[in-house]
């Protein structure tokens, strides 16, 4: 599912809500969360899951094209860990 296709099945399911208010909400969700990962916190969503950054040290890794030595900087990437309710709900339970 895109963007698009969550705020059109929101405006759809809340026919009270206008179409370009369900995106300012969407859009400002995702706002808070990229805001909040970006300041190193931790974004918890009971149920679903936590958004948090983990960072990778600096290494020395390989060119896979010509196998010479590349030195990888330190870098922060975004990491998510299931919540309990949708990992029993991918497995069935």
């Amino acid at each position: 599912m895109i963007r698009s296709e969550l705020i059109q099945k929101i405006a759809d399911e809340n026919p009270h809500l206008y179409q370009r208010d369900v995106e300012r909400i969407v859009n400002t969700i995702f706002e808070e969360i990229i805001e909040a990962m970006a300041r190193g916190d931790r974004v918890e969503l009971r149920g679903f899951g936590a958004f948090s950054v983990k960072q990778r040290d600096a290494r020395v890794g390989r060119n896979p094209r010509t196998g010479e030595s590349v030195d990888v900087e330190e870098k922060h990437v975004p990491f998510f860990k299931t919540g309990k309710l949708l990992r029993d709900r991918l497995n069935g339970n």
